[in-house]
């Protein structure tokens, strides 16, 4: 085969070493490594010194990091590989041979490389799922509080949205504190909420118990403090966004879209669209289109992995997108977004509506196409009886089995 790279090296990496194996002119160099920050750059050092210049690595877990924050320090060009893409023969499978094998197929040309962002998206990337993972934790903690009110029979938030908001703590706090009139707590609301007083009373009389009270208050604890940490997040992220203020400016502008849903798209693709050949490869990789899993004895449903973080919550989980059809053959991705959110829901995503136009994007059929969830074509979907059409009669006769599903008759 042809040899693309004369010098280049595969990496097998683990926990606590990293197996290297250097293909050069003159023949192989197997060596093994520790993962400690003195012994990567000695492996930075090692390959500088075989003058390779191409290194390629699995995606391991998050152990392939460090290796990488090194070695891309040192000025080697890296690719970071699906392990799904590049499986050897079975029960051959030993650390030398997969290093061997690595840089076999990155010697002929035969890997593709995953994205990986710059170290300043990375940065922001991190922040950005940090903070999405505080706020889902918070609303987790809303949704023990209200349990909790639930169970000492207290349906105030049957009567105002936010259970913990202005009025709602001002509820809450009188709750903690013990002994109170429900009338007099309910007079306490502000001027929108008056019309409402008599109905209050009766949602904050309940049968509450001192431990339930000690959990209002550990609850409401957790909740300020997510929430300070959660405005600590927004302040550095905002910091490190500078740059791309014109960028989350575009994208601010889709309906459906805030500043931190503008934040974490940026995070996640970057503003250099030429990385994406076109719109649906942008979908693909961030996993928020069905793929094709069918054969003729089963009908596997065409669910995709796991949305990339970031990702579903930005895109398709947007306040006041429009719902999606479900077909037979197309599924929207729903794994990962919470529980009674509009996760079915298509978000437009255009780079003309998103970056400024200073931006390298690729081709124009990104700039015309939407960033939703594609639905498989010229598939024939699992037959069901048929309706019957209005000249047909009402009436239709049921004749059930023991041994075969009933089967129903309708009469012309």
């Amino acid at each position: 085969m042809r040899v693309v790279h004369e010098r280049c090296a595969g990496l097998d990496v683990h926990k606590s070493s990293v197996v290297a194996c250097a293909l050069l002119a003159e023949g192989k160099q197997l060596r093994t490594f520790g993962t400690l920050t003195w012994q990567l750059e000695q492996l930075a050092e090692w390959l500088h010194s075989l003058d390779v210049q191409v290194v390629a690595m699995e995606s391991s877990g998050v152990y392939w990091k460090p290796v990488f924050n090194i070695l891309e320090v040192a000025g080697f060009e890296l690719l970071v590989v699906n392990a799904r893409h590049i499986k050897a023969v079975p029960g051959r499978k030993t650390d030398v041979k997969d290093a061997e094998w690595l840089a076999d197929l990155l010697r002929h040309g035969l890997l593709k490389p995953s994205f990986i962002p710059s170290r300043e998206e990375r940065e922001l990337r991190e922040l950005t799922r940090y903070r999405r993972t505080l706020i889902e934790e918070r609303a987790r903690q809303v949704q023990r509080l209200q349990k909790v009110l639930e169970g000492a029979n207290i349906k105030l938030e049957d009567v105002i949205s936010n259970v913990v908001g202005l009025n709602g703590r001002r509820f809450l706090s009188a709750l903690v504190a013990g002994e109170y009139d429900p009338e007099a707590v309910a007079a306490t609301a502000n001027y929108g909420l008056q019309r409402k007083r008599e109905l209050l009373a009766q949602a904050l009389h309940g049968t509450l118990g001192s431990h339930q009270r000690f959990l209002l208050d550990q609850l409401l604890s957790h909740i300020d403090f997510l929430e300070q940490r959660i405005t600590a997040l927004d302040r550095e992220v905002k910091q490190r966004s500078h740059p791309f203020e014109a960028a989350i400016a575009h994208l601010d502008q889709i309906p459906g879209v805030g500043t931190r849903a503008a934040e974490e798209i940026l995070a996640e693709i970057g503003i250099d669209m030429s990385r994406f050949p076109s719109h649906r490869h942008l979908a693909s990789w961030a996993k928020v289109c069905p793929g094709n899993n069918e054969s003729p004895a089963s009908d596997a449903p065409a669910t995709p992995a796991r949305a990339i973080a970031g990702c579903a919550p930005s895109w398709s989980n947007a306040p006041g997108a429009p719902p999606a059809k479900r077909t037979a053959t197309s599924r929207p991705n729903t794994i990962g977004w919470p529980p009674g959110g509009a996760g079915n829901a298509p978000c437009s995503l255009s780079a003309t509506a998103c970056l400024p136009s200073s931006t390298t994007c690729c081709a124009t059929e990104f700039s015309t196409k939407t960033l939703a969830p594609t639905t498989s074509t010229n598939v024939t979907a699992p037959s069901s009886p048929a309706r019957p059409s209005a000249a047909w009669s009402a009436s239709a006769t049921v004749s059930p089995s023991a041994k075969e599903p009933p089967r129903v008759n309708f009469s012309g």
